[in-house]
């Protein structure tokens, strides 16, 4: 059985996202956390509130009840674009240079190992 949890409208851009998502796919639930909780990266808190989202959705998913972290693997775990801000900076001679403000979907699916 699997259960997913998405996090839209996330304020960091996709390819910063795509390095902490890169470190979780394919480990149990259990790891991904620990190796989120010491990341440096701003957007692996974003990434484990959302793990630990789509870990209860499982839980409540499930007939038998509680499952352990152990027995529980992140199957699929992409980051898509978001919409993005267009903004204007000031530049010299009377210019003005478009500042893009992008943003991400993340999308984590997560299964229970047999």
């Amino acid at each position: 059985m699997e259960a997913r949890a998405i996090k839209r409208y996330i304020g960091s851009s996709p390819r910063k996202m795509r390095l902490v998502v890169d470190l979780v796919r394919g480990k149990n639930v259990e790891e991904a956390n620990s190796i989120l909780q010491y990341s440096k990266k701003h957007a692996a808190k974003v990434v484990e509130a959302t793990l630990n989202s789509a870990y209860s959705n499982l839980v409540n998913k499930l007939d038998a009840g509680r499952v352990s972290k152990n027995e529980v693997k992140v199957k699929g775990a992409y980051v898509n674009e978001g919409p993005r801000m267009k903004r204007i900076l000031p530049a010299p001679q009377g210019r003005a240079y478009r500042i893009q403000k992008r943003s991400a979907h993340l999308t984590l699916v997560v299964e229970e190992i047999k």
